[in-house]
């Protein structure tokens, strides 16, 4: 065996121990944060608590109207209280009532012997307003909803009112301008479900604000291939979506019907959104796009504001969490993204017109 085979050899060896060795460590950390993922209802104080608040419909001297209208309505439906519809909504029922305030009174005991806060059934310990489960999540993400809104409407403006249109049938020039027009809707559609499930954390509305968000990372990969390549005739792009449309649409089948697997849709997401950042980043870089600038600040941005989602911390005075701060700093890339959206739509058409000229 010559001198490069066994360097070779070695080098794979090492490489292979290191994997081995961050594997273990993630798989460790992933133990660990299951392990710790609901210390708080498992609390025997916790559980009595909760007991105690089922039967009764109080705790102490609180009592809840959704467990006393429930009371009520078994004895006599016609004595039933009628609930306001946003609580009709948001579906605050007597169990929910209940995990709610007994989770606040352990979090008070927990502050008075000098311990952190810890999870309740998989979820960080919010203070709501309103009756709003993350008051904070909710105004951010209709933030981004609203900077997805005025972005594409200021794109909008910009493609039928300012830039040249096609003379034979008053189209715009820029040829990703339908891409653009479906990625905001999903954007909005995303934003919108995301303030809902912020609002009251259900089944029916963590399904829609996942499968949302799958959607529209899904599109956005498939926007990032055509425009870095510069896919611009129809059968191409039928090409290269198709398969990726077939996978989101089987992927967000299997979460809804078949089996909601949250590290299985982690790894999905995160796919996608790695494989976007890159392919536009290495793009911005290459070409010689006048906002290039613009672009790699957003990618970098988003980049770092990925670790918010990865370093989970209990939200501060119950209010904002690391998920919070991840929203919060979408605001400010969102309105960049367009802004270099805006540009590139002038860039192309500026190219194009010189052409036909």
């Amino acid at each position: 065996m010559s001198t490069w085979q066994i360097r070779g050899k070695q080098k794979k060896i090492y490489i292979m121990s290191i994997w081995n060795r961050v594997i273990f460590f993630v798989a460790f950390l992933f133990l660990v944060g299951r392990l710790n993922a609901s210390i708080g209802d498992s609390n025997p104080l916790y559980r009595s608590c909760l007991e105690q608040c089922e039967e009764t419909g109080c705790i102490g001297d609180r009592c809840f109207q959704d467990c006393l209208s429930s009371d009520i309505g078994s004895n006599n439906g016609s004595e039933s209280v009628q609930k306001p519809f946003y609580m009709q909504f948001i579906q605050w029922d007597c169990q929910s009532e209940c995990r709610h305030h007994c989770m606040l009174e352990r979090e008070r005991d927990n502050e008075m012997l000098g311990l952190g806060p810890v999870k309740y059934h998989g979820k960080w310990p919010f203070r709501r307003v309103l009756r709003i489960q993350e008051p904070i999540s909710v105004v951010f993400s209709v933030c981004n909803l609203a900077m997805h809104y005025l972005g594409w409407i200021s794109f909008c403006s910009l493609l039928y009112t300012k830039l040249p249109l096609r003379p034979k049938d008053r189209k715009p020039y820029y040829e990703y301008s339908l891409l653009w027009h479906a990625y905001a809707i999903l954007a909005m559609n995303s934003w919108f479900w995301s303030a809902v499930f912020h609002m009251r954390d259900l089944d029916l509305t963590e399904k829609l604000d996942y499968s949302s968000v799958v959607a529209l990372l899904g599109f956005s990969l498939i926007v990032a291939i055509l425009r870095t390549f510069s896919v611009r005739d129809e059968a191409s792009r039928v090409m290269v979506a198709a398969p990726l449309i077939a996978f989101v649409t089987t992927h967000i089948l299997y979460l809804n019907f078949y089996k909601f697997d949250y590290g299985l849709n982690m790894k999905v997401c995160l796919l996608m959104g790695v494989a976007q950042l890159l392919l536009w980043a290495i793009w911005g870089g290459l070409s010689r796009h006048p906002s290039r600038g613009k672009l790699l600040t957003v990618v970098v941005g988003t980049s770092l504001a990925m670790l918010l989602e990865i370093y989970d911390f209990p939200p501060y005075k119950g209010y904002i969490d690391a998920h919070a701060l991840w929203h919060a700093t979408t605001i400010p890339l969102t309105y960049l993204w367009w802004s270099f959206i805006k540009d590139d739509a002038q860039f192309r058409t500026s190219n194009l017109t010189k052409k036909v000229k």
